[in-house]
């Protein structure tokens, strides 16, 4: 009999298992279809040409060894062929060939091998196997490494410890060669093909993010970059929502008002780590929960579906998004204008958006959506902004909006809208977010203390005072307002200008 396989029987590596089991003994032809598409997707510097590459090379040494012939065969297909390979057209070369020859069809594709039974076509189809396999960047790991760094050229270094406390070590003193990291990126991306839970996430000509288990692995090239490189990262603590010893006024803000947060922090300070534990939270409260990532890398229970932005378009995951109506959607890594603006709309959709941002202060992660959205849109969607240090929650924000005069001006005539960001602990004001001019500006608002001198002959009337959210309120009794009021209220107006603050007089 004579077999000729598709490319998906190549990358698999079924031929070369059929040919270890000796199941194929006499003749394989190659298609050059296939030869085409393997040597197209080298070329674009996609692992999963080299991969086919490889293969058709074991396929060679093995077939001499037991005697088989391997013949090539076919035309070569066109440009347009090889540009829609996605969508069929080299698959249909192949089988069309085989149909015209009696050839035995070799797929790992189930529609292939459907439509070769259709037409009669004596087809094997080998479902690919998902096993358990051990790809060799695992070995550079132990239990206190969070991520390794190999480069050629260079020794092998991990990160060791724990968000907001860890250090550099040399794994190695034996400097990695190209070639060795090459072999790396090779085994682990034929391991994808083959273990549970793996996938590529992204394939592109400089770079390959892949997702083994819990280990997130980039490999960059170059030209991209001036030598081979692999980062590998691993989460080392699986945290519940319980482990952050949350207050019970934020834990309740959690369950019932917040809808639009945001988890900023550094990079390595655990945010992703809290959106896992948030996510987990949420789906035990009987919610629905997905999420949008870009790599795929949160480790969730198979009730939450993750969403890959890298694969699916913002409009794709907008509109799956608004149809399946999930209750929360956590946006890990918030990046460019497309994800705050899917985020924003999601949010204003009515959907409860959890976003995690790169920050080093709190306020930075507000001052993101500044400019991209309305100024008087962004409390509607973002409410509660939560700020990780070290793995822990360092300071909560709370956003509203009202119309009042800024602190610092006196000037009742310039009041506007202002939002307020509050600390959501304590309710201190910690900032305004206005607009000023034609610029909208974010300004802190410092606590200021009443020094009772500036106030002059008026102090004796005063029963107390407060500034309460940058305006100072003075409580008197009733018969000596107009003391302090003055004429057409002129002399306030000069007490406002003195102590440098709006002045609300109070009745005790």
């Amino acid at each position: 009999m004579i077999y000729i396989p598709d490319t998906s029987a190549i990358i698999e590596g079924v031929v070369v298992d059929l040919i270890k089991k000796e199941k194929i003994k006499d003749k394989i032809v190659i298609h050059f279809a296939a030869l085409s598409e393997l040597e197209h997707q080298a070329n674009k510097g996609k692992a999963v040409g080299f991969l086919g590459i490889e293969e058709l090379k074991e396929i060679r040494r093995l077939s001499v060894e037991k005697g088989i012939e391997v013949l090539y065969e076919g035309e070569r297909p066109t440009g347009a062929q090889i540009k829609y390979a996605k969508l069929g057209e080299i698959d249909a070369h192949i089988r069309d060939y085989a149909w015209s020859n009696g050839y035995v069809l070799i797929t790992c594709d189930k529609i292939q091998a459907e439509l070769g039974r259709a037409m009669g076509l004596e087809t094997v189809y080998v479902e690919p196997e998902k096993k358990e396999t051990r790809a060799k960047i695992e070995s550079f790991f132990d239990d206190d490494t969070m991520s390794v760094h190999l480069r050629e050229g260079v020794e092998p270094i991990a990160k060791k410890g724990k968000p907001g406390a860890w250090i550099f070590e040399k794994i190695s003193d034996k400097k990695l060669t190209a070639e060795e990291i090459k072999e790396i990126s090779r085994e682990l991306i034929e391991n994808t093909a083959i273990a549970e839970n793996a996938f590529i996430e992204v394939d592109r000509k400089g770079s390959t993010i892949v997702q083994y288990g819990d280990y997130r692995t980039v490999i960059c090239k170059p030209p991209l970059s001036d030598g081979w490189e692999i980062t590998s990262v691993k989460p080392l603590v699986k945290l519940e929502i319980e482990d952050y010893h949350l207050s019970k006024k934020l834990i309740e803000r959690l369950s019932k008002k917040a809808e639009g947060i945001l988890i900023a922090g550094a990079p390595g300070m655990g945010k992703s780590t809290f959106a896992r534990a948030l996510a987990l939270y949420y789906a035990r409260q009987n919610k629905l929960v997905k999420t949008v990532e870009a790599p795929r890398d949160l480790q969730l229970p198979d009730i939450i579906t993750q969403y890959s932005k890298n694969i699916g378009t913002s409009e794709e995951i907008h509109d799956i998004l608004l149809l399946s109506r999930p209750d929360y959607t956590i946006f890990d890594e918030m990046r460019n204008t497309n994800d705050f603006e899917l985020f924003a709309d999601l949010r204003l959709a009515g959907v409860g958006m959890v976003g995690v941002v790169h920050a080093t202060e709190a306020i930075d992660a507000i001052q993101r959506f500044v400019g991209r959205v309305e100024l008087g849109m962004i409390p509607s969607i973002i409410d509660t902004v939560i700020f990780i240090k070290d793995g822990a929650v360092n300071k909560v924000l709370e956003l509203n909006m009202v119309v009042k005069v800024p602190s610092g001006m006196t000037e009742r005539d310039l009041s506007r809208p202002v939002i307020e960001v509050k600390d959501f602990l304590t309710g201190e004001l910690l900032y305004e977010i206005y607009v000023f001019g034609e610029e909208t500006i974010v300004v802190p608002v410092k606590k200021k203390k009443l020094d009772i001198k500036k106030l002059g002959s008026v102090s004796k009337f005063i029963e107390f005072s407060e500034v309460k959210n940058g305006v100072l309120y003075i409580h008197v009794r009733r018969r000596n307002i107009p003391a302090i009021i003055g004429k057409q209220g002129k002399k306030i107006k000069k007490l406002e200008e003195k102590v440098g603050m709006p002045i609300e007089v109070v009745e005790v």
